[in-house]
């Protein structure tokens, strides 16, 4: 399985039309946003992270961990009980990402998590199956249990040249925590992470970011960081951290 790298930026909105026009002449709409009947290629991301009673996944991201794993499950915009969902391993390798990732739908989730029964769940594709595999075995063996919900509306591209190519903007970024499964489509009592801010993603297979984008990152004066949503959610939930932007 190949690996990503991806680079984040936290961007100021006043900044956002001016990224759209820079990016037009490289990139092309993500043709899944496009179906929501929506003036932008744009969809909602609903995401539960799990994590240890210690939280060992946060800790490891605040103190830098080069080598660390998040563990959630995802689904994507209003309810509904045949929705596309996925649980997913996400794992860092030094500045480079890998996924690991295995579909079901949104009514199989709770029956899912309970029993972990796979054949019956789980789309029944090899690399599913063993992706699922390895879900499981982290979760029971580590004792995992949601953490936090985070939502956030994500704008996506593709690069005309290199469809390998995804540049996102994920905006309007709150979250929740200690959700029940059952609540990853809730969108009451979600608080902000950042008023002000969006984050840009630039992703990619090649050693090199593209010279177009590179050309952008340095003419809007942005500044690679290593952002996780999973992260700040949870930190402006418990006031670890107050943001200011």
């Amino acid at each position: 399985m190949l690996l990503r790298y991806e680079r984040k930026y936290l961007v100021p909105y006043r900044l956002l039309d001016g990224l759209r026009k820079r990016i037009l002449p490289f990139v092309t709409p993500d043709e899944y946003a496009l179906r929501n009947n929506c003036d932008l290629p744009q969809y909602t991301v609903r995401s539960i992270y799990l994590d240890t009673a210690n939280l060992d996944f946060h800790q490891e991201k605040t103190e830098g961990v080069e080598l660390r794993k998040k563990f959630r499950i995802r689904t994507y915009n209003q309810y509904h009980p045949e929705g596309d969902t996925v649980l997913e391993i996400k794992r860092k390798i030094e500045n480079r990402i890998q996924k690991h990732r295995a579909f079901t739908r949104f009514k199989y989730i709770e029956p899912l998590m309970q029993s972990a029964d796979i054949m019956k769940y789980i789309r029944q594709q090899p690399r599913d199956i063993e992706d699922a595999q390895r879900f499981f075995f982290h979760v029971k063996k580590r004792n995992l249990n949601p953490s936090a919900l985070i939502v956030y509306e994500r704008e996506a591209y593709f690069g005309r040249m290199d469809k390998g190519v995804r540049i996102t903007f994920d905006k309007n970024i709150r979250s929740s925590l200690s959700p029940a499964f059952s609540d990853i489509y809730n969108n009451r009592g979600l608080k902000q992470v950042f008023p002000s801010h969006f984050i840009l993603e630039v992703k990619y297979y090649s050693d090199q970011m593209p010279l177009w984008a590179k050309s952008m990152v340095q003419e809007f004066h942005m500044r690679n960081d290593a952002l996780s949503k999973y992260t700040l959610g949870y930190d402006v939930n418990t006031h670890h951290h107050i943001f200011t932007y």
